[in-house]
Protein backbone atom coordinates (compact mmCIF):
# COMPACT_ATOMS: atom_id res chain seq x y z
CA UNK A 1 0.00 0.00 0.00
CA UNK A 2 1.36 3.60 -1.11
CA UNK A 3 1.89 6.29 1.45
CA UNK A 4 -0.77 8.68 -0.37
CA UNK A 5 -3.48 5.59 0.14
CA UNK A 6 -2.30 4.80 3.76
CA UNK A 7 -2.54 8.75 4.16
CA UNK A 8 -6.49 8.58 2.56
CA UNK A 9 -7.53 5.68 4.55
CA UNK A 10 -6.16 7.20 8.13
CA UNK A 11 -7.27 10.24 7.30
CA UNK A 12 -10.70 9.66 6.22
CA UNK A 13 -11.08 7.45 9.51
CA UNK A 14 -9.93 10.14 11.20
CA UNK A 15 -12.39 12.45 10.16
CA UNK A 16 -15.27 10.52 9.94
CA UNK A 17 -14.56 9.56 13.73
CA UNK A 18 -14.76 13.24 14.94
CA UNK A 19 -17.08 14.55 12.85
CA UNK A 20 -19.86 12.04 14.34
CA UNK A 21 -18.41 12.53 17.93
CA UNK A 22 -18.99 16.30 17.52
CA UNK A 23 -22.32 15.86 16.03
CA UNK A 24 -23.54 13.82 18.87
CA UNK A 25 -21.76 16.22 21.63
CA UNK A 26 -23.78 19.52 20.19
CA UNK A 27 -27.17 17.81 19.83
CA UNK A 28 -26.94 16.62 23.07
CA UNK A 29 -26.20 20.02 24.65
CA UNK A 30 -28.22 21.85 22.81
CA UNK A 31 -30.86 19.46 20.82
CA UNK A 32 -32.23 20.30 17.42
CA UNK A 33 -29.61 22.93 16.53
CA UNK A 34 -27.52 20.13 14.57
CA UNK A 35 -28.94 19.98 11.26
CA UNK A 36 -28.34 16.19 10.55
CA UNK A 37 -29.32 16.79 6.82
CA UNK A 38 -26.30 18.95 6.02
CA UNK A 39 -23.97 16.14 7.20
CA UNK A 40 -25.68 13.58 5.11
CA UNK A 41 -24.93 15.73 2.45
CA UNK A 42 -21.28 15.98 3.74
CA UNK A 43 -21.04 12.12 3.55
CA UNK A 44 -22.72 11.64 0.54
CA UNK A 45 -20.22 14.57 -1.21
CA UNK A 46 -17.28 11.83 0.18
CA UNK A 47 -18.85 9.01 -1.20
CA UNK A 48 -19.40 10.05 -4.52
CA UNK A 49 -15.85 11.57 -4.70
CA UNK A 50 -14.59 7.99 -3.13
CA UNK A 51 -16.68 6.69 -6.48
CA UNK A 52 -15.26 9.05 -8.90
CA UNK A 53 -11.57 8.45 -7.85
CA UNK A 54 -12.06 4.73 -9.52
CA UNK A 55 -12.50 6.26 -12.65
CA UNK A 56 -9.49 7.60 -15.04
CA UNK A 57 -10.85 11.09 -14.79
CA UNK A 58 -7.81 13.00 -13.13
CA UNK A 59 -6.44 15.42 -16.14
CA UNK A 60 -3.69 16.29 -14.03
CA UNK A 61 -2.21 12.38 -13.94
CA UNK A 62 -0.89 12.22 -17.05
CA UNK A 63 0.54 16.07 -16.86
CA UNK A 64 2.23 15.24 -13.47
CA UNK A 65 3.87 12.28 -15.34
CA UNK A 66 5.29 14.42 -17.91
CA UNK A 67 6.62 16.92 -15.71
CA UNK A 68 8.28 14.40 -13.25
CA UNK A 69 9.90 13.15 -16.78
CA UNK A 70 11.32 16.56 -17.69
CA UNK A 71 11.62 17.49 -13.37
CA UNK A 72 15.32 20.09 -12.89
CA UNK A 73 16.71 18.03 -10.30
CA UNK A 74 15.64 15.06 -8.07
CA UNK A 75 14.69 15.53 -4.60
CA UNK A 76 15.04 12.78 -2.05
CA UNK A 77 13.28 13.61 0.96
CA UNK A 78 16.75 12.93 3.56
CA UNK A 79 16.82 16.22 5.28
CA UNK A 80 14.75 18.26 7.03
CA UNK A 81 15.73 21.71 5.12
CA UNK A 82 13.79 19.66 1.98
CA UNK A 83 10.65 19.09 4.08
CA UNK A 84 11.00 22.64 5.49
CA UNK A 85 11.15 23.70 1.54
CA UNK A 86 8.61 21.39 0.46
CA UNK A 87 6.00 22.65 3.18
CA UNK A 88 6.66 26.10 2.79
CA UNK A 89 6.38 25.72 -0.92
CA UNK A 90 3.02 23.62 -0.86
CA UNK A 91 1.70 25.81 1.36
CA UNK A 92 2.26 28.98 -0.92
CA UNK A 93 1.05 27.38 -3.69
CA UNK A 94 -1.98 25.80 -1.81
CA UNK A 95 -2.38 29.76 -0.95
CA UNK A 96 -2.72 30.57 -4.88
CA UNK A 97 -5.18 27.74 -5.68
CA UNK A 98 -7.65 28.70 -3.24
CA UNK A 99 -7.25 32.19 -3.91
CA UNK A 100 -8.22 31.31 -7.33
CA UNK A 101 -11.10 28.75 -6.36
CA UNK A 102 -12.90 31.94 -5.31
CA UNK A 103 -11.89 34.28 -8.04
CA UNK A 104 -12.26 32.37 -10.70
CA UNK A 105 -15.76 31.25 -11.59
CA UNK A 106 -14.81 27.94 -13.09
CA UNK A 107 -12.70 26.60 -10.47
CA UNK A 108 -15.56 28.20 -7.52
CA UNK A 109 -18.09 25.90 -9.93
CA UNK A 110 -16.24 23.14 -7.25
CA UNK A 111 -15.17 24.85 -4.90
CA UNK A 112 -18.60 26.50 -4.05
CA UNK A 113 -19.76 23.10 -2.69
CA UNK A 114 -17.96 23.31 0.35
CA UNK A 115 -18.89 26.60 1.23
CA UNK A 116 -22.36 25.04 0.48
CA UNK A 117 -23.17 24.20 4.07
CA UNK A 118 -25.67 26.97 6.07
CA UNK A 119 -23.78 25.26 9.10
CA UNK A 120 -19.78 24.96 10.05
CA UNK A 121 -19.37 21.51 11.42
CA UNK A 122 -16.60 19.25 11.23
CA UNK A 123 -18.66 17.23 8.64
CA UNK A 124 -18.16 20.47 6.24
CA UNK A 125 -14.39 19.62 5.65
CA UNK A 126 -15.04 16.46 3.78
CA UNK A 127 -17.96 17.88 1.36
CA UNK A 128 -15.35 18.84 -1.73
CA UNK A 129 -16.84 18.45 -4.52
CA UNK A 130 -17.67 16.16 -7.42
CA UNK A 131 -15.71 17.38 -10.08
CA UNK A 132 -12.22 18.51 -8.80
CA UNK A 133 -10.17 16.14 -11.00
CA UNK A 134 -11.62 17.22 -14.00
CA UNK A 135 -10.68 20.69 -13.45
CA UNK A 136 -7.35 19.94 -12.50
CA UNK A 137 -7.00 21.43 -9.66
CA UNK A 138 -3.80 19.86 -8.08
CA UNK A 139 -2.22 21.57 -11.38
CA UNK A 140 -1.23 24.15 -9.28
CA UNK A 141 1.37 21.90 -6.88
CA UNK A 142 3.13 21.29 -10.65
CA UNK A 143 5.90 23.50 -9.65
CA UNK A 144 7.06 21.30 -6.61
CA UNK A 145 6.79 18.14 -9.32
CA UNK A 146 9.17 20.61 -11.64
CA UNK A 147 12.07 21.44 -8.93
CA UNK A 148 12.64 17.60 -8.28
CA UNK A 149 9.47 16.57 -5.49
CA UNK A 150 8.12 12.97 -6.90
CA UNK A 151 4.22 13.40 -7.46
CA UNK A 152 3.33 10.72 -4.63
CA UNK A 153 5.38 13.00 -2.32
CA UNK A 154 3.56 16.06 -3.35
CA UNK A 155 0.03 14.64 -3.67
CA UNK A 156 0.67 12.49 -0.02
CA UNK A 157 1.80 16.50 1.42
CA UNK A 158 -0.98 18.01 0.04
CA UNK A 159 -3.39 15.23 1.19
CA UNK A 160 -1.99 15.93 5.33
CA UNK A 161 -2.08 19.85 4.35
CA UNK A 162 -6.03 19.16 4.15
CA UNK A 163 -6.00 16.77 7.12
CA UNK A 164 -4.60 19.54 8.96
CA UNK A 165 -7.70 21.81 7.98
CA UNK A 166 -10.15 19.43 9.05
CA UNK A 167 -10.22 20.93 12.76
CA UNK A 168 -10.46 24.17 11.68
CA UNK A 169 -14.56 23.77 10.64
CA UNK A 170 -15.85 24.43 14.21
CA UNK A 171 -17.84 27.20 16.37
CA UNK A 172 -16.30 26.00 19.39
CA UNK A 173 -12.96 27.00 19.51
CA UNK A 174 -12.67 30.36 20.91
CA UNK A 175 -9.17 32.20 19.35
CA UNK A 176 -5.75 30.95 20.01
CA UNK A 177 -3.77 33.82 20.80
CA UNK A 178 -0.33 34.81 19.22
CA UNK A 179 -1.02 31.32 17.00
CA UNK A 180 -3.19 33.51 14.85
CA UNK A 181 -0.45 35.49 13.50
CA UNK A 182 0.64 32.78 11.76
CA UNK A 183 -1.34 29.54 11.44
CA UNK A 184 -5.08 28.92 10.08
CA UNK A 185 -6.87 28.44 12.84
CA UNK A 186 -10.79 27.57 13.50
CA UNK A 187 -11.31 31.29 13.70
CA UNK A 188 -9.42 32.49 10.84
CA UNK A 189 -11.19 29.58 9.13
CA UNK A 190 -14.56 30.63 10.45
CA UNK A 191 -14.46 34.18 8.31
CA UNK A 192 -13.63 31.93 5.04
CA UNK A 193 -16.34 29.89 5.26
CA UNK A 194 -18.65 33.45 6.52
CA UNK A 195 -21.35 34.72 3.88
CA UNK A 196 -20.90 37.98 5.36
CA UNK A 197 -20.33 40.92 3.21
CA UNK A 198 -16.86 42.34 4.94
CA UNK A 199 -15.37 38.70 5.59
CA UNK A 200 -15.66 37.45 1.76
CA UNK A 201 -12.66 36.17 -0.29
CA UNK A 202 -10.54 36.24 3.03
CA UNK A 203 -8.06 33.94 4.82
CA UNK A 204 -6.98 31.45 2.24
CA UNK A 205 -4.05 29.49 3.66
CA UNK A 206 -3.70 25.61 4.33
CA UNK A 207 -1.78 25.43 7.25
CA UNK A 208 -0.07 28.57 7.35
CA UNK A 209 -1.93 32.33 7.74
CA UNK A 210 0.77 34.32 6.80
CA UNK A 211 0.36 34.30 3.07
CA UNK A 212 -2.95 35.85 3.45
CA UNK A 213 -1.11 38.58 5.78
CA UNK A 214 1.73 39.25 3.02
CA UNK A 215 -0.93 39.60 0.21
CA UNK A 216 -3.90 41.27 2.13
CA UNK A 217 -6.46 38.60 2.00
CA UNK A 218 -6.65 38.24 5.81
CA UNK A 219 -9.89 39.12 7.57
CA UNK A 220 -9.96 38.84 11.49
CA UNK A 221 -13.05 37.64 13.62
CA UNK A 222 -14.65 40.21 15.07
CA UNK A 223 -17.09 39.66 17.99
CA UNK A 224 -19.58 42.10 16.97
CA UNK A 225 -19.46 40.53 14.04
CA UNK A 226 -20.59 37.08 14.22
CA UNK A 227 -20.19 34.63 11.03
CA UNK A 228 -23.35 33.81 8.97
CA UNK A 229 -22.08 30.84 6.82
CA UNK A 230 -22.97 29.26 3.60
CA UNK A 231 -22.62 30.70 0.22
CA UNK A 232 -24.25 34.65 -0.44
CA UNK A 233 -26.73 33.35 -2.75
CA UNK A 234 -27.95 29.90 0.51
CA UNK A 235 -28.33 26.87 -1.16
CA UNK A 236 -31.74 25.61 0.31
CA UNK A 237 -31.56 22.21 -1.61
CA UNK A 238 -31.44 19.14 -0.35
CA UNK A 239 -30.54 18.07 -3.46
CA UNK A 240 -27.31 16.31 -3.83
CA UNK A 241 -26.92 16.87 -7.55
CA UNK A 242 -28.45 20.05 -7.09
CA UNK A 243 -25.46 20.21 -4.51
CA UNK A 244 -22.78 19.61 -6.63
CA UNK A 245 -23.57 20.80 -10.58
CA UNK A 246 -25.58 23.99 -9.16
CA UNK A 247 -23.14 26.23 -9.88
CA UNK A 248 -22.16 24.54 -13.01
CA UNK A 249 -25.45 24.75 -14.40
CA UNK A 250 -25.58 28.75 -13.50
CA UNK A 251 -22.73 28.84 -15.63
CA UNK A 252 -23.55 27.19 -18.41
CA UNK A 253 -27.11 28.90 -18.66
CA UNK A 254 -24.85 32.72 -18.58
CA UNK A 255 -22.47 31.63 -21.17
CA UNK A 256 -26.10 29.89 -23.34
CA UNK A 257 -27.71 33.74 -23.14
CA UNK A 258 -24.59 35.36 -23.72
CA UNK A 259 -24.06 36.27 -27.44
CA UNK A 260 -20.36 37.15 -27.81
CA UNK A 261 -17.98 34.64 -27.25
CA UNK A 262 -14.97 36.90 -25.46
CA UNK A 263 -17.68 37.25 -22.87
CA UNK A 264 -18.58 33.75 -23.02
CA UNK A 265 -14.93 32.81 -21.86
CA UNK A 266 -14.76 35.89 -19.60
CA UNK A 267 -17.21 34.04 -17.57
CA UNK A 268 -15.71 31.61 -17.00
CA UNK A 269 -12.26 33.23 -15.58
CA UNK A 270 -13.84 36.25 -14.02
CA UNK A 271 -14.97 36.11 -10.51
CA UNK A 272 -18.40 34.72 -9.74
CA UNK A 273 -21.13 37.37 -10.29
CA UNK A 274 -18.95 38.77 -13.06
CA UNK A 275 -21.66 39.95 -16.08
CA UNK A 276 -21.10 41.66 -18.85
CA UNK A 277 -23.99 43.69 -19.36
CA UNK A 278 -22.71 45.27 -16.41
CA UNK A 279 -24.60 44.39 -13.50
CA UNK A 280 -21.86 42.39 -11.87
CA UNK A 281 -22.68 40.35 -8.02
CA UNK A 282 -18.94 39.81 -7.51
CA UNK A 283 -17.56 40.78 -4.03
CA UNK A 284 -16.00 44.03 -5.35
CA UNK A 285 -19.40 45.23 -6.26
CA UNK A 286 -21.31 44.07 -3.28
CA UNK A 287 -19.07 46.29 -1.09
CA UNK A 288 -19.30 49.00 -3.18
CA UNK A 289 -23.31 48.71 -3.07
CA UNK A 290 -22.93 47.97 0.89
CA UNK A 291 -25.27 45.10 0.97
CA UNK A 292 -25.33 41.08 -0.26
CA UNK A 293 -28.32 40.88 -3.33
CA UNK A 294 -29.67 38.02 -1.37
CA UNK A 295 -30.61 37.39 2.55
CA UNK A 296 -27.99 34.93 4.12
CA UNK A 297 -29.54 31.68 6.35
CA UNK A 298 -29.84 32.52 9.30
CA UNK A 299 -27.31 30.31 11.55
CA UNK A 300 -28.22 27.59 14.20
CA UNK A 301 -24.49 27.17 15.16
CA UNK A 302 -22.25 30.84 14.98
CA UNK A 303 -19.29 31.53 16.05
CA UNK A 304 -18.27 32.16 19.68
CA UNK A 305 -19.01 35.64 20.86
CA UNK A 306 -16.92 35.26 23.65
CA UNK A 307 -13.50 35.94 21.54
CA UNK A 308 -10.31 36.25 23.68
CA UNK A 309 -7.77 38.46 21.86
Amino acid sequence: MNTLVLTQIIGTSVVLFFSLLEALVLQRRKPGTFDWSEAWLSMGDMLGRRLIALLPLNIATPVFAWVWQHRLFTLEMNSWLLFALLFVGLEFFYYWYHRAAHRVRFFWATHAVHHSPNQLTLSTAFRLGWTGKLTGTTLFFIPLVLVGFSPQVVLATLSLNLLYQFWLHTTWIPKLGWLEYVLNTPSAHRVHHASNLDYLDANYGGVLIVFDRLFGTYREERAEEPCIYGLVKPMRSHNIFTMEFQQWMDLWSDMRHTPRWLHKLALIVMPPGWSPNGKSQTTEALRRNGKLAVAPVAPTLTARTDLPA
